[in-house]
């Protein structure tokens, strides 16, 4: 078990199922500090290398709480910066200090591009043989991917999400977050984790390759698997889905209703619920494959009821029926639903007047619970007793 930084280890230190790993984390933007928050969420503890400039996110803005960047606000809690130039000698001695120390680095510098400081897997292997080492890039190590530019957005175009994406005849538009680099840090987390058990069993950590043109034709799921496995290009289809129906959004009296009715059964309950049985029992809307035929036929008729009362009022009705449904929010009223059914969204991440309000760590654990010691870092703000630490023998050499 590594023993942490100053003020991580010991009786004071974190907790969760994570605790006792210390992750060296040279990431920034998104993907990357999102894993290495999740990780230290979970206990770890986890060093923010940063280069003297700080993260690029930090400027990132608006919006801004306290002058500060929400975006990189969301994806660094629970860390501790330090500002190393690893032009500098002795910087680039204490980043590999640290990586010689670490149970976990993870990076997403250009592939090869941490190999001119002595920092890429195989040379801090040689000295940290039990390292797990994430490596997240746009589109892999390979030469064909190496050289391309590392951007969610640019991967959203590449890998045919953007076609999918808009109006049947409109533009294609990007998702409203950046998914891509999202999926990568889960990937790039399931990945470590991973690595981390099979080292239980040999002692030995290994190199985790993860990148965002793959993370992404995984995560289109059945829009790729149309294509590998039957053949078919999907396209475009606004908010309507290829395999159901109805399955979008429906105008009410004041706003859209998400209805989603998956199956035969579901189909026959909105309709008893819109005042409507006779539609479950027209030949052209008995089973779903009928209702995908026959959608344009079917749409209007049960816009017609649904636009005599408003959308709130549906959603009570047609959820109580056992019809999966939901009115279409804006990010507040998100929260706010959240907060309605009990999921306690919002957490405070640190003390005092440095304390900031936070998402919650969406994984929930019966014994072991994620905790939120520190609010994001500051540049550098735990610089000093980092580079204090890292110049220490640690306890093997002390003893030795």
């Amino acid at each position: 078990m590594t023993v942490g930084p100053p003020g991580t280890s010991g009786t004071t230190g974190p907790t969760g199922p994570l605790a006792g790993l210390l992750v060296a984390d040279f990431s920034r933007i998104l993907a990357g500090p999102y894993a290495t928050m999740l990780m230290a969420d979970l206990g770890a503890e986890v060093v923010k290398v940063e280069s003297p400039g700080g993260d690029d996110t930090r400027t990132w803005q608006p919006p801004v709480r306290d002058g500060v960047a929400t975006y990189y606000l969301g994806v660094n809690r629970n860390k501790r910066s330090v500002a190393l130039d690893l032009r500098d000698p002795a910087d680039l001695a204490a980043a590999r200090e640290l990586a010689r120390r670490a149970d976990v680095l993870v990076e997403n510098f250009k592939p090869s591009g941490l190999a001119r400081f002595g920092l890429d897997h195989a040379t801090v292997s040689a000295t940290n043989p039990g390292i797990v080492y994430a490596s997240i890039s746009g589109f892999g190590s390979g030469p064909g991917g190496a050289a391309l530019p590392g951007y969610d957005l640019i991967v959203q175009a590449i890998s045919g999400l953007m076609s999918l994406t808009g109006d049947p005849d409109g533009e294609p538009y990007r998702a409203g977050v950046a998914v891509f680099d999202v999926m990568a840090g889960l990937h790039a987390t399931i990945g470590v984790l991973s690595a981390l058990n099979r080292r239980h069993e040999t002692g030995r950590g290994q190199l985790v390759e993860v990148n965002l043109l793959s993370s992404a034709l995984s995560g289109l799921v059945n829009q790729t698997s149309a294509y590998v496995a039957g053949g078919v290009v999907p396209f475009r289809m606004g908010n309507s889905h290829p395999s159901l129906f109805p399955y979008e959004p429906l105008p009410c009296a004041d706003g859209e209703l998400i209805v989603t009715a998956g199956n035969d059964g579901q189909f026959r309950r909105l309709c008893e619920v819109l005042g409507a049985p006779e539609l479950a029992e027209d030949r052209r809307f008995l089973r779903n494959e009928d209702r995908n035929t026959h959608r344009e036929e079917l749409r209007p008729l049960l816009v017609d009821r649904l636009r005599t009362r408003g959308k709130l009022e549906w959603f009570r009705e047609i959820i109580a029926a056992g019809v999966p449904c939901g009115p279409i929010n804006t990010v507040d009223q998100g929260v706010a639903f959240a907060e309605e059914v009990g999921l306690d969204p919002v957490v405070t991440a640190g003390e005092g007047a440095a304390a900031l309000p936070s998402i919650r760590n969406p994984i929930r654990f019966s014994e072991s619970e994620p905790s939120y010691r520190l609010p994001p870092p500051s540049v550098d703000e735990h610089g000093a007793e980092i580079r204090r630490w890292l110049a220490e023998p640690t306890g093997e050499e002390r003893s030795a």
